[in-house]
């Protein structure tokens, strides 16, 4: 019907479906012997950083940093080839290898640089790489007890598993060989030469069952100047089928195919791995963010207290100049001047670094591109004051981390995986004992030997009289059968190697288990710490607020009094600091509220559901929420 079609088919249409299936068929072919194509890295940034840049400067708004992060980060980037490795462990579990393992460790995201803000409260210091930190659970490939040795695992405990791809092999081999015989009586000659061609074709196929097949087809072509035998040159060839079955170590689904298994858990756990390193790096950039606003809001307040002292100078030396007051008060006011100008200083650099280390965090190429490095930041977005909605109660907040922590399913997993691993070492200890039976065609054929002399004369049977097809119709119609059965008993004394193999496995199980109780204590003591930090947080917000209003009353007050000469520069001065002060303490505490916030809601796994974050446009890195353009200039 195939062929009908093509024919009936216009002539183009046909060539090109027959040129298309041979191509498939040869591509089938070749395709398991040929490396596959693995995508090179990308090193360019996407289209969302150009569209933020106008004139120079980098509009950025809280969820634009988010989205670059996804799109750019280089520690997004790195761990997205893990659901990839876990894919290629699987094909390598279901071909009987041995398990490499999937990466479980989760880089932690850049901090704020080190800077005095706030009035004595300082900044962590800046990790632009960041620190690599095991994944939540561990226990690489489960009950597979492994040395590593570049990632790949070199020792495995329990029932070694077989070899599930089918491997066809062929042998073919030529030899000339000459034997001196010390008698003629066997040979006819004392120089006995022979020639041979082998040629062995075969299959084999093993199951997860612990079933083995082997097929064998073996041709052997002789010719020599023996004069003694009835047929020269000859064929000898036969056909063998051998199955095999593991009875009782290696035996069942549970030990051959618990690799694939672990392996079918491991792209769970790669999973669970990615999402982590997503929630590390964003938590990570949103803390980054609103340090950064933190220190631009910081720079403004120093520019206000800077132009405070200024005008103070400024006045006073009008004053002077008028003998009014007193030129010591000029001193003082350049002093407060200078300080000021050293403090808005120390901001602005700090804001620069904060920039760079966010401009390092959310490019693929850091701060090496030109049109970046010399860009800055603007931050679009506020921090969030804080509000007096009511607390969650400390027990739905344990709850709703427990359901939602990737870690706690990861090990979990891990866990599983070790289990499942020990069926290798539970069977290990049971003795060998496999059965195996045998199913063999003989065939013989050759020409009447033109070599012998009298008296011996060749007499074979007409059966055997022939070439190699005469040896084939032997084989089909399976003239010369060989079959049998054999049971194989191997039974180890002391079996100690099994015994601490499965002593071992059970006792890391006991360790993985007791990491879990250890996980879970864990995060309890991290919900109910970021809960406090996010009350405290807030609680030194509204008296930062209240110092602050306090602060400015009293400065508006003193400077009243300084106009009518009831105050002095000296007190002046000290409130114009203590308002700077005041105000940078406010700014600190918005900031530290916001970063508690992130906090919590990392603790109890609620973050990427309330930055509206999608895991799979993670994976694909491309986040389709479009950027928050800037407006265009006036004019």
């Amino acid at each position: 019907m195939f062929c009908a079609a093509i024919l009936a088919a216009p002539a183009g249409w046909g060539q090109q479906a027959v040129y298309s299936w041979q191509k498939r068929q040869r591509n089938r072919f070749i395709d398991p012997y040929t490396p596959k194509r693995i995508e090179p890295i990308k090193l360019a940034n996407s289209d969302r950083l150009e569209r933020l840049l106008r004139a120079g400067k980098l509009y950025l708004s809280l969820q634009d940093a988010i989205a670059l992060a996804l799109e750019n980060n280089l520690d997004i980037e790195i761990s997205r080839y893990g659901p990839q490795i876990a894919q290629a462990d699987l094909m390598r579990a279901k071909a009987g290898g041995l398990l490499r393992g999937v990466p479980q460790t989760v880089q932690t995201g850049p901090e704020t640089v080190q800077t005095q803000v706030a009035g004595g409260a300082t900044g962590g210091a800046g990790r632009g790489a960041g620190a690599v930190r095991a994944a939540a659970g561990g226990g690489g490939a489960g009950g597979v007890t492994a040395v590593e040795a570049g990632g790949a695992v070199i020792t495995q405990t329990g029932v070694a598993t077989p070899n599930f791809d089918p491997s066809f092999f062929t042998r073919y081999s030529w030899s000339h060989r000459s034997d001196p015989q010390s008698n003629t009586i066997t040979t006819g000659t004392n120089s006995l030469i022979f020639e041979s061609h082998s040629w062995n074709i075969g299959f084999t196929k093993n199951w997860a069952s612990g079933t083995g097949f082997q097929f064998g087809w073996n041709n052997f072509r002789f010719k020599s100047n023996n004069t003694r035998s009835d047929l020269n040159p000859g064929w000898s060839s036969n056909w063998q089928v051998q199955i095999t079955q593991r009875l009782l170590q290696g035996f069942g689904r549970a030990v051959n195919a618990r690799n694939i298994k672990i392996a079918k858990n491991n792209l769970r756990v790669s999973d669970l791995v990615f999402e982590q390193q997503v929630i590390e790096t964003v938590s990570s950039i949103v803390k980054l963010y609103w340090d950064l606003v933190a220190f631009a809001e910081d720079v403004k307040v120093k520019k206000q207290a800077l132009a405070l002292a200024q005008k103070l100078y400024e006045d006073n030396k009008k004053q002077v100049e008028i003998g009014t007051l007193a030129p010591i008060e000029i001193t003082s006011a350049e002093a407060q001047v200078a300080r000021r100008q050293q403090e808005l200083t120390a901001a602005e650099t700090a804001l620069l670094q904060q920039e760079t280390v966010i401009k390092n965090a959310l490019s693929r190429t850091g701060v090496y591109s030109p049109l970046l490095a010399d860009a800055r930041i603007i931050p679009t977005d506020r921090l969030p004051k804080p509000t007096s909605g009511e607390m969650l109660e400390l027990t739905k907040l344990v709850d709703t981390a427990v359901k939602r922590r990737p870690e706690i399913e990861q090990t979990r997993i891990n866990i599983e995986n070790t289990k499942i691993g020990m069926a290798g070492s539970r069977s290990q200890l049971r003795p060998a004992l496999d059965a195996m039976v045998f199913y063999n065609h003989n065939a013989l054929a050759g020409d009447v030997n033109s070599l012998a002399r009298p008296p011996f004369i060749p007499n074979p049977d007409a059966f055997f009289v022939g070439g190699y097809g005469t040896a084939l119709k032997q084989l089909f119609r399976r003239n010369f059968p060989d079959y049998g059965f054999g049971i194989q008993l191997n039974i180890p004394i002391h079996n100690r190697s099994a015994q601490a193999d499965y002593i071992r496995d059970a006792l890391q199980l006991r360790q993985q288990q007791l990491r879990e109780r250890q996980l879970l204590n864990n995060i309890r003591v991290q919900v109910e710490n970021a809960r406090i930090a996010l009350v405290q947080a807030k609680a030194l917000y509204d008296a930062a607020v209240k110092e602050r209003q306090l602060q400015q009353a009293t400065l508006e007050a003193e400077q009243k009094k300084y106009a009518l000469g009831a105050s002095t520069v000296f007190f002046v001065i000290q409130y114009q600091r203590d308002l700077a002060q005041a105000q940078s303490a406010e700014v600190a505490a918005m900031a530290a509220y916001a970063k508690a916030k992130v906090d919590l809601e990392r603790a109890i796994g609620r973050l990427l559901e309330t930055y509206h974050i999608s895991i799979e446009e993670a994976k694909a890195g491309v986040v389709s929420r479009p950027p928050d353009l800037p407006a265009p200039p006036k004019g």
